[in-house]
């Protein structure tokens, strides 16, 4: 198959996305994003009536326990969330980022209150980021950024428990690393959830059950690489049962998230009419996107592509491009092209692949 084979990716890290050179298919997000939330729709009381399943405030609490529920239900009754109890406040803000934090935080003193541990863990947060990436002019100290992880996990944020998970992991102390996974899980951050999965296809032994649901968990609740490394597992069937309907669904989801693998992905269902209805079409124009957003297999069949129609000049930027990320095929295309182009048009080719970059992918 010409679909990407199947792989387990190493977990999120807190990196920007890498450089068209350096990528190879590599397009992960940034960790910042923990948050499900980018703003908060909280109600004033005369707006009751507009609350819905989709308000952040009425999932968390119809996940609490009953006597939770009882005891904010006159709060809940009058639309009044400042007298929400700070328990259950607390599990609703463990995966807000500082911009939501700091939104949450307005709403009330009672809130700006109860919020302060999320907001301090923030600081502990920003910390070990620099310790553990050496930045804004501290040495590197993964021991450092350990610390502050945990800190900052102690004080309920979900964002740094999946740091501190990932340290862990990757200093081989996976037992901790899933630990603090599931804790973050539980309380609701998407990445979390993405990161527990992967953990179960990767530990010895591995438990496909439990790593499918949290996938799952994640993919539903809009993570594009969990809809992505979910789709890649319903497609190959290496832990779940084949289902290629389900698989180009979530295959579909992640691309219009902007995941580059999913991309490429759909392009080749679309085009071989693998899961769903053979469309040229679209298959061509994810292939394009995919292309357009650092792919270089995407770039390669892309370059092809225009070299059937004749649209030379075109087709020899994209297979520059593929060649540069990796594809040594490109390069007998790109020289069957060259012979058929002035030393002008070659030398324009090159120029547009040099100021040529990729546009931004899914965060």
């Amino acid at each position: 198959k010409k679909n990407e084979s199947f792989t387990y990716p190493s977990f999120e890290t807190d990196g920007g996305l890498s450089s068209p050179e350096t990528m190879k298919q590599r397009t992960w997000p940034c960790r910042s994003e923990g948050s499900r939330f980018t703003s908060l729709p909280f109600l004033k009381p005369q707006d009751k009536d507009k609350r819905t399943r989709f308000s952040p405030i009425y999932r968390a609490t119809t996940k609490s326990s009953t006597s939770s529920r009882s005891s904010s239900s006159s709060a809940n009754e009058f639309g009044d969330f400042s007298m929400l109890p700070f328990d259950i406040l607390m599990k609703i803000a463990a995966p807000f980022t500082l911009p939501n934090l700091q939104a949450a935080s307005s709403v009330c003193k009672s809130w700006r209150d109860a919020l302060k541990p999320l907001r301090e863990s923030m600081l502990l947060l920003r910390w070990g980021k620099k310790f553990k990436h050496g930045r804004g002019g501290v040495r590197p100290n993964l021991d450092k950024a350990l610390d502050s992880f945990l800190k900052g996990a102690a004080l309920g944020s979900t964002l740094a428990m999946v740091d501190a998970g990932l340290v862990y992991w990757e200093t081989g102390e996976k037992e901790k690393a899933v630990s603090l996974y599931r804790r973050a899980a539980e309380l609701g951050d998407a990445v979390g959830q993405c990161n527990l999965g992967i953990s179960f296809l990767l530990v010895e032994p591995s438990n496909p059950k439990e790593a499918i649901k949290w996938l799952k968990q994640s993919a539903e609740n809009g993570y594009v690489r969990a809809q992505y490394q979910l789709a890649l597992c319903l497609h190959h069937g290496r832990v779940v049962q084949t289902n290629m309907l389900e698989a180009t669904k979530w295959y579909l989801k992640a691309a219009e998230g902007g995941y580059v693998r999913a991309m490429y992905n759909i392009s080749r269902c679309y085009l071989v009419g693998e899961g769903l209805h053979q469309n040229r079409k679209l298959g061509r124009k994810w292939m394009k996107r995919a292309a357009d957003h650092g792919h270089s297999k995407a770039q390669f069949e892309h370059g092809l592509a225009l070299f059937s129609e004749g649209a030379m000049l075109k087709s020899v930027l994209y297979l520059e491009l593929a060649e540069r990320g990796g594809e040594t095929a490109a390069r007998h295309v790109k020289e069957v092209i060259h012979q058929q182009l002035s030393a002008n048009s070659r030398q324009h080719a090159i120029q547009q692949a040099n100021n040529w970059r990729a546009l931004p992918a899914s965060r």
